[in-house]
């Protein structure tokens, strides 16, 4: 089984954050966003993973620092890792064909810009399987039509009249991941173009007209890092979820002064805490030192330093100094407010 990551985008709807950092980097109670997703797919699929390839962009924002820390992540699951660039950001039917060299075998496409929370047996009958939710705004998303098998027959986007409620959230597994590459080649050497881009639909939509059998395959929780506003929401969310299967979120390496902690947090290593409350849903980075303050529902990265604070729905990123009375921000890197 390979994973295959498209996370070639600068995120540009969560900047300043993404100025510095790439999207997928950013942490979500206390690992980034990419991790956690590339770990939880892992998890669901409870199988071995033999290759993980990431799809990235610019090389000067997607250094080497990015690709040490994917091999990494690839490695820490058993599996190769694998690096393709879309230099081009001509859609995401493109991005999957930069790593044409890997499409082949039984593979997941999952982009990096979500989150999951899922326990179900994929069903690996199928030719494919769309990983979807249910939502209460079905015309805000796009959806699948399903027929009386339950077999998806169409994927329809920001559908004006009832289709079904199930949204596609970016997750696909694909038996022969070839079949898709074979009809993504067809799409990129006939120049079928939808929104001014090569969209993985119309291969899917080429697969399903020649008879390919797809499926779903409806996640519990589906959680978005677009901005920072939803950010922030799917920090709390995560940390609920960690804090109900007891998972360690709290360092034994840190500093209490004084300071009162109040769960669900995460608090990284050489983390300082003078005078201060932290929590509920707060996630604190390393080496942050926090004084004098109160902090909930917030993402503080990591080598920051916060006094005088009283954040609520907040996001300060590394190596920041905040000191004011502020309520809700969205502090970038370097960045400093005195």
């Amino acid at each position: 089984m390979k994973i295959i990551v498209p996370m070639a985008g600068r995120g540009s709807r969560l900047r300043p954050h993404t100025l510095t950092v790439p999207k997928p980097l950013i942490p979500v109670a206390g690992k980034p966003i990419v991790h956690r997703l590339v770990e939880d797919i892992a998890g669901v699929l409870n199988e071995e993973i033999d290759e993980i390839a990431f799809i990235l962009g610019d090389p000067a924002f997607f250094g080497d620092d990015v690709i040490k820390e994917l091999e990494a992540l690839a490695k820490n699951l058993g599996a190769k890792p694998t690096i393709y660039r879309q230099l081009d950001p001509k859609g995401t039917g493109h991005a999957i064909m930069c790593a044409k060299d890997s499409l082949s075998g039984s593979a997941v496409i999952a982009y990096a810009d979500t989150l999951i929370r899922a326990d179900f047996d994929l069903n690996k009958e199928a030719d494919a399987v769309i990983w979807t939710k249910k939502v209460e705004n079905p015309e805000a998303y796009g959806v699948v039509n399903l027929n009386e098998k339950n077999e998806i027959i169409e994927l329809v986007e920001k559908p004006e009249e009832y289709v079904s409620d199930q949204a596609v959230i970016g997750i696909y597994y694909f038996k022969d991941v070839s079949q898709l590459k074979n009809e993504l080649q067809h799409v990129l050497d006939n120049n079928i173009i939808n929104g001014g881009e090569y969209q993985i639909n119309d291969g899917i939509k080429r697969m399903m007209a020649a008879g390919k059998i797809f499926k779903t395959g409806t996640v519990d929780e589906w959680m978005d890092c677009g901005n920072k506003e939803v950010t922030v929401e799917t920090n709390q969310r995560m940390l609920g979820f960690l804090s109900e299967a007891n998972s360690p979120l709290i360092s034994e390496n840190i500093c209490n002064e004084n300071s009162k902690i109040i769960a669900p947090c995460f608090i990284g290593k050489n983390v300082t805490l003078k005078n201060s409350t932290v929590g509920p849903f707060a996630s604190i980075g390393e080496g942050t030192v926090i004084e004098d303050s109160t902090i909930k529902n917030s993402i503080i990265q990591t080598n920051s330093t916060i006094k005088n604070a009283n954040l609520d729905n907040a996001m300060i990123g590394n190596y920041a100094t905040f000191n004011g009375k502020f309520t809700n921000v969205s502090i970038g890197d370097y960045s400093e407010l005195k």
